[in-house]
């Protein structure tokens, strides 16, 4: 799959959604920072948190 600024856009907002887990108990702001940042992403993109995987097309088959 080649890779564009949506596909970028998506792994980032994936990479800042489990960031966000990982630390919320560490640093509750900047956890929250990451989870915004995140949705935004996918808000741009008109992607539902359910559907990145679908949207990357994680799992399909060449």
């Amino acid at each position: 799959m080649p890779l564009d600024d949506r596909s970028d856009d998506l792994l980032v907002a994936v990479a800042l959604t489990e960031f966000s887990v990982h630390y919320e108990t560490i640093d509750s702001d900047l956890s929250r920072r990451a989870w915004q940042l995140a949705a935004n992403r996918l808000l741009e993109y008109d992607v539902d948190p359910r559907d990145v995987d679908e949207a990357l097309e994680i799992g399909r088959e060449c």
